[in-house]
């Protein structure tokens, strides 16, 4: 069990047993660090507090506490493995990778490498999601001490927050981070517009709790009478969402309706709804503004009531009415539901949203699409229709009929010719709304139209639709190509007296690493049938690619297979080799020999870069 704790010095009794010995040690081991004299001491026991917060296991306050960047620069050798054994050992591994992605300064404050984080932090999603945790809490706590830094340095920190952190923070749930994030960042981002809303908000915050407190006395007194148990709170605004709002809707301060806030607890979903009619019978309520994300929740897994009504003096007050376990998830996200501890829930939730977001890794046309599917992923409005077997589908809004049928299968969207909804035929290039039936009609074979990648045509909103119609086109263009190479090659053969045999000499040669890519290259005009005749005027090398083609080999990234990797031209690798990866600006992750000259010389903030890799073989 664990206790709620309020200082560092208390972290150790929030457990009993060998975890509260093991905390002692590492709370002991990252104080010897400190430089008082330099101004320099540990993050990590006050990283740990702020997760504390969220009622994580062990291992991930161990490792907030020894993933610290002071303790691992002074003692980058330190054995975790040994004193704390493999899985803080890994998770630790994982935060200082994450932890030496950037050095910030001016100079670079103006070109930030987005993608790079961004793929950092989705590989360790899907490794062990507690390692982003620890991260989103160290930035947390960067962001509260940020002040003294230099003006272009927090912009460009604040902005990287609001782009990669907070986002996913929110997708994996964990509001309490993701507000804190969101509102920092505000404020040294848009420090003018951060302090004006302060000093509104303050100026009215008595008019406001006398307004909550009226309505909450009312309704506590209406539940008691029908004997309903529940608790009852004011609900605070952050400022970024609040400043959001403003933006969007274009409206003062003052004009913004919904600054008034209360959420209701219960026991069971039942009465979730026995409450609302309740509010709805007391008071006018406004129903456009209604939202049932019990029925239908939020993409990250968040189920809550939300209405807004009005009270005897015609303010606006919002009203969310949701259960415990709701609440809890709504507060701590994937912290709530925590796969990794003994005992824990296994939460749908979380599983869809950490598949979400390792579909983004899917993509192979570099670091513009991975940012775009993010934001869209992220940021974008949702719309939710049913399959003709009433299956529900989540898609971004603004989704046409042909995004619907790529969500339902690649082979589905590449043979669609036409869509019916609610039973009406309906263009293709239709925007999608939520409730609607939508049925896909298809040929029994063919493929997509060039046509549909074309964003002034409207065919296609998501992102990972049209990187499927890429990639077919892609593959078209290849199987034209590989026929025409072969046929060259074959003919070539046939002129000289070769054997098949004979490839692997033309593939040492051109620096290739398999028979479709020569094949290819040939068919392309990039190898012409001169320069394959001269091959064969040298002499022959031993090459040993015949063997290492006899074997089906898949390349695991830090213990993640179906990763998108590309063979390094500059060592080429084969199967056995001693390899790693390093993750690239545009190709997601390239493969090297760890004796590649390339990545010998590394400098040692191009080695953050480095992730581990190794081949996976089946006979």
């Amino acid at each position: 069990m664990y206790k709620e704790i309020s200082a560092i010095d208390d972290l150790a009794e929030r457990f009993s047993g060998p975890y509260q010995d093991l905390m002692k040690q590492a709370l002991a081991l990252v104080d010897e660090v400190k430089r008082p004299k330099f101004n320099r001491r540990p993050r990590g026991p006050e990283v740990a507090l702020i997760l504390a917060g969220f009622h994580v296991d062990a291992e991930t306050l161990l490792a907030a506490v020894l993933s610290d960047p002071l303790f691992n620069d002074v003692r980058p050798d330190f054995d975790f493995k040994a004193h704390f054994g493999e899985t803080v050992a890994a998770l630790v591994k994982d935060v200082i990778g994450l932890n030496r992605l950037k050095v910030y300064s001016t100079e670079m404050a103006d070109q930030p490498n987005q993608a790079e984080i961004l793929r950092r932090m989705l590989f360790s999603v899907i490794k062990d999601v507690r390692a982003v945790l620890v991260k989103l809490a160290y930035r947390v706590h960067r962001l509260r001490h940020i002040a003294g830094e230099e003006y272009e340095v927090r912009r460009y920190i604040a902005r990287e927050t609001l782009d990669i952190y907070a986002p996913i923070a929110n997708r994996l749930g964990v509001s309490q981070l993701k507000w804190e994030l969101e509102d920092l960042a505000f404020r040294y981002l848009q420090p003018q517009s951060y302090l004006q809303l302060v000093k509104s908000l303050t100026e009215t915050r008595v008019q406001r709790e006398d307004c909550i407190a009226r309505f909450i006395a009312e309704l506590e007194g209406i539940l008691e009478r029908e004997q309903i148990s529940a608790e009852i709170a004011g609900r605070p605004k952050h400022l970024y969402s609040i400043w959001k709002k403003m933006q969007r809707k274009q409206l003062d301060i003052d004009e913004l309706y919904d600054l008034l806030a209360v959420r209701v607890i219960v026991d069971k979903l039942t009465t979730c709804y026995a409450v609302l009619g309740m509010v709805h019978e007391r008071w006018q309520y406004i129903p456009k503004e209604f939202d049932d994300y019990i029925a239908n929740p939020k993409p990250n897994g968040y189920q809550s009531l939300h209405t807004v009504v009005l009270d005897q003096q015609g303010h606006r007050i919002e009203v969310q009415i949701r259960t415990r376990s709701m609440h809890e998830f709504a507060e701590l996200g994937v912290a709530a539901h925590w796969r990794y501890k003994e005992g824990g829930h296994h939460s749908a939730a979380v599983d869809k949203n950490i598949a979400s977001l390792r579909k983004l890794l899917d993509d192979r046309d570099g670091d513009e699409q991975l940012l775009a599917g993010f934001k869209t992923e992220m940021f974008g409005d949702r719309v939710y229709v049913l399959t003709p077997a009433g299956k529900l589908i989540d898609l971004i809004k603004g989704a046409t009929p042909l995004d619907f049928a790529y969500a339902i299968h690649t082979e589905v969207g590449h043979r669609c010719r036409g869509a019916k909804v609610n039973g009406r035929i309906v263009p293709l290039t239709y925007p999608l709304k939520t409730g609607e039936r939508v049925e896909i009609l298809t040929a029994k074979e063919g493929g997509p139209n060039r046509q549909w990648i074309d964003p002034h045509l409207g065919y296609l909103k998501t992102p990972r639709a049209v990187g499927k119609v890429k990639s077919w086109i892609k593959q078209q263009s290849f199987d034209k190509n590989l026929a025409a190479g072969r046929k060259i090659i074959d003919k070539l053969f046939q002129q000289l007296g070769r054997s098949h045999e004979d490839i692997a000499q033309l593939l040492d040669n051109f620096k290739l690493a398999d028979e479709d890519k020569l094949l290819v290259a040939v068919g392309r005009g990039d190898i012409t049938p001169q320069q394959l005749q001269n091959v064969f005027k040298k002499p022959a090398r031993t090459v040993s690619r015949a063997k290492a083609k006899t074997v089906k080999s898949e390349i695991l990234v830090d213990g993640i297979n179906n990763v998108a990797t590309t063979l390094a031209h500059c060592c080429e690798p084969e199967i056995g080799d001693d390899i790693i990866g390093f993750i690239t600006h545009h190709k997601g992750i390239t493969i090297h020999k760890r004796d590649c000259e390339n990545i010998v010389h590394l400098s040692e903030q191009e080695r953050t870069q480095l992730i581990d890799v190794s081949w996976r073989k089946e006979t």
